[in-house]
């Protein structure tokens, strides 16, 4: 994506007619054949969430050596989704891009490791799946504030995570937001890793 170059937006091919559509979701060689082999990505874990309006899931991450790629996508519904760079020595670390998916476009969001993610639901609900490249591991769990003003942009602009979302949802007051208490107890910042 433009501006966190390791993080992908992937458009399926989607075949429609007049009896419905089909599209192959994920293809573990072809998705390694047209990265290169950069991520040489493997699906040994797939999850799916169910969440009402508003509900903020993040910013998660697994900590080394359980720290996991993930490639999501929204199966009814629409999110606005994120991923923050979390890489200490990256040129863009504490950057974020974002990119908002839909049951109807079928697109995708790869988040490789060293990220940490998350999304707001924008619908009355959705259904959320993602496969993952490692074992979740209690014990490597971790989170970053979603309104840690440390977190900008990846473009020019360099809006912060909370400004983004105000930005993209003018009337959403976010007192709005309903965050797990786990997430709400957040102390963890960019500064903290």
């Amino acid at each position: 994506m433009k501006g966190l170059e390791d993080v992908l937006l992937i458009r399926p091919d989607l075949h429609e007619d007049e009896r419905g559509y089909f599209y192959e979701v994920f293809n573990e060689k072809e998705f390694n054949e047209k990265t290169g082999g950069k991520y040489d990505f493997h699906a040994l874990q797939e999850n799916e969430s169910k969440s009402s309006k508003f509900v903020f899931r993040g910013l998660h991450f697994q900590k080394p050596p359980y720290e996991q790629a993930k490639l999501v996508r929204v199966l009814s519904g629409a999110v606005i989704d994120f991923a923050v760079d979390i890489r200490k020595d990256s040129p863009t670390f504490g950057r974020y891009v974002c990119t908002i998916l839909t049951n109807t476009s079928k697109n995708q969001f790869f988040i490789p490791r060293g990220f940490a993610h998350g999304f707001l639901v924008l619908t009355d609900e959705a259904v959320f799946e993602y496969k993952c490249d490692n074992y979740y591991s209690k014990e490597s769990e971790g989170g970053l504030r979603w309104d840690d003003d440390n977190i900008t942009d990846a473009e020019d602009e360099l809006l912060t995570l909370k400004r983004c979302l105000k930005s993209y949802l003018t009337d959403l007051d976010l007192n709005l937001m309903i965050l797990s208490e786990k997430d709400k107890n957040r102390i963890t910042t960019l500064k903290d890793l």
